[in-house]
Order: structure tokens, then sequence, then C-alpha cells
């Protein structure tokens, strides 16, 4: 079941990805062909003014169809009619043209021949597989060379449209790190809201936190007999680097010791913990958004520290694979609906960063 909730909650963020492209791109005049709620096949569709809205079988995120993404050259000639041309080789004539057209950049011309090789496409007896790929080549250049193209839309435009995707990732985590911030993540209590039994997943290792017997719902009131403030527990665990804790924790109403017990530094920023969490209490709208800005903030900075360290091999061994993210999400389902969020949070906005990296170089590779 928590892995069904993963991929849904990583379908989501793809669909909201989408959903900008399309919005924006209708928003600035260019013309989307399709938007599809999950992939196809199409379980129901529908056309309104030249649109093709449908919902597709598999739900895992969504589709836009953003007609000429690309100028059209020779090779998507060859590519799309090639295996027409060998079961009928009279169209070998018609195809060369349009190919010499766009080795021309004669545009006008290639539409032109583009009528002529349709028509002798659909005079011939060709193959449902060759007459498909043929079919579906015609509408690719049509398109490419037609005047709503996105390459031949001003470069402003093609901003706007391509970069609302990642917008939308964006907008999404700092509405979900805003709702967090009202209801539980937004001032720490001393108050344990839960115990992990492991610090890291699967490892087999109960967490220090489990080994000493901590249980929700106790309140750490001394740390070595020092007594502490709800937002002053996490930075003494912090800062004791691995020396031997006594907490002084009240359960029931009755003061309970545990431990000795070392924090342990398992992730790559060193920082060392128990294996807990505390409870916390909501914040104001306005109080709960700034902060929702400023961890949004924080977290791409340090996406995009990640981004550098790629060309290095420790670097690399950071990036997950989409069966890796999954599982993630999967843990965080387990342990929470907080937890979960605020994993589906973190996904959205990098999958927001590295999308406007991939737009800023297709951007300019078409400028």
């Amino acid at each position: 079941m928590s892995i069904a909730i993963a991929i849904l909650g990583l379908g989501l963020l793809v669909l909201i990805h989408e959903a900008g492209h399309f919005f924006a791109s209708l928003a600035v005049g260019l013309r989307p062909r399709k938007f599809y709620v999950g992939f196809p096949p199409a379980i129901v569709r529908t056309k309104r003014k030249g649109i093709e809205y449908g919902i597709g079988m598999i739900p895992l995120g969504g589709f836009v169809s953003i007609p000429g993404m690309h100028r059209p050259i020779p090779h998507d000639a060859e590519r799309r009619f090639s295996r027409a041309v060998s079961e009928v080789p009279e169209l070998a004539g018609p195809v060369d043209r349009v190919k010499r057209a766009l080795e021309g950049d004669d545009l006008a011309a290639a539409l032109a021949v583009l009528d002529e090789l349709e028509s002798e496409v659909r005079g011939r007896a060709l193959s449902p597989g060759a007459l498909a790929i043929a079919e579906k080549g015609l509408t690719e250049l049509r398109d490419g060379l037609g005047p709503d193209a996105y390459w031949k839309a001003p470069t402003w435009k093609r901003l706007v449209a391509i970069a609302a995707g990642p917008a939308a990732n964006i907008v999404l985590a700092i509405i979900l790190f805003t709702f967090l911030f009202m209801s539980v993540s937004g001032r720490a209590t001393s108050t344990v809201a839960v115990v992990y039994p492991e610090l890291t997943q699967g490892s087999g290792v109960a967490s220090p936190a489990k080994k000493i017997g901590l249980q929700p719902g106790d309140r750490i009131v001394l740390i070595d007999g020092v007594r502490v403030k709800a937002n002053d527990i996490a930075d003494t665990i912090a800062a004791s680097e691995g020396r031997p804790m006594a907490f002084t924790v009240v359960r029931d109403g009755q003061e309970l010791q545990l431990g000795p017990v070392s924090a342990q530094s398992v992730d790559q920023d060193g920082r060392y913990r128990l294996g807990l969490s505390l409870k916390g209490r909501g914040l104001g709208l306005i109080a709960a958004t700034r902060r929702a800005f400023w961890v949004t903030g924080n977290v791409a900075k340090e996406i995009v520290r990640g981004l550098g360290r790629l060309v290095t091999s420790e670097g690399r061994k950071e990036v997950s694979s989409p069966i890796g993210i999954t599982q993630a999400s999967s843990d965080a389902v387990e342990q929470g609906t907080e937890r979960y969020l605020w994993v589906l949070g973190l996904i959205s906005l990098s999958l927001a960063l590295l999308n406007l990296l991939r737009c800023y170089r297709s951007t300019a590779a078409t400028s």
C-alpha cells in the first residue's frame, strides 16, 4: 500500500509540472495539441478548440503536447518515412523533395511538398505499422512548419512556457511546507512524536532512541542533568559528537531516567542523531509562509551545491534512480503523513531545479 501511495504522489508531482507547461502555453498564445491526466491508452477523451483532453489508463502523472518543439531537419523526414519508402519505393521522390527543402531552409516549399507527400501516402497500400509511423511524421512536420510552432515563438514566450512546469513544482513545495508549518512543524516542543526503529533504513541496527526505550509521548526535561528547552534538544544532541548522554523524561506523570546512549552520525552532513522527532505546534499563515519560503531557498541552495558534486564519484552516489526515489517515498509513507509530505515537497523542489537547468539548456540551444 505504501508503494502505491508513493507512486501516486510522484505522479501528482509530474501532473502539476505538466499542468504548469499547459496553462502557461495557453496564456502566451502557444497552442498545445494534447493535455492528458495519466498516460495512454485513454479511458476517455474529448476535443475542444483544437486541444485533445483525456484521462489515461496509467495514473502516473500526465503529459502535454506542444507543437514544433524543435526546428524540422532532413533527418526527421528520413526517420519517419524510411519504412514507408522501403514498402513503396515510389514515395522516395516526394520524401527526398521534403528533405531537400528542409536542408535548404525553404520552409514554405517543404510545407507544399508535404501536401504532395501526404496525398501519395494516403493513396498507397502501406502496412498498418508503416502508415501509422508515416502519419505521425506528417503531423510532426506540419506542427514544426506551422505558424504556431514552439521553436518559432519569441524567446520570452518559450521561456514562460518551458519554465512554468518547474515553477509549478516550486509553488507546490511552498504550499506543502506552509501547510506543515501551520499544522505540526511550526514550533518544536519537548514531547517525542516518533521514535524511528533504525537510523538507516534496512540496516537492522536499532536507533539509539529505540535502544534506551524512548517512546512517543515522552517529554524530555533533562539531558545529562541539565534542563533543556524544546529548541535546545536537537542542538544538544547534535553537539554531543557521539558522547554518551543520559535523558530524564516525563512519562504518564512520572520522571524516568533513560540511557546513557551515544548519538550517531549516518548522514552526509555529519550531524549526530538519536532517531526521534519531536511534536510541533502550528504557526499562523503569514509566519508559516515566511518559514516555507526560507526553507525552500535553503534547500534549493543545497540542491544546487549537490549538482556541482555530480562530477565526482562521491556526488554520483547521491543521485537516486526512480526506483530509489519511490522506495524513499514509500519509507516516508510508513513513517507518517507529516514525513511523507516533507519528502514529497523536497522531491518536487528537486524536480523543479533539475528541469530549470534542462530548460535553460534547451532554450539556449534553440535561440
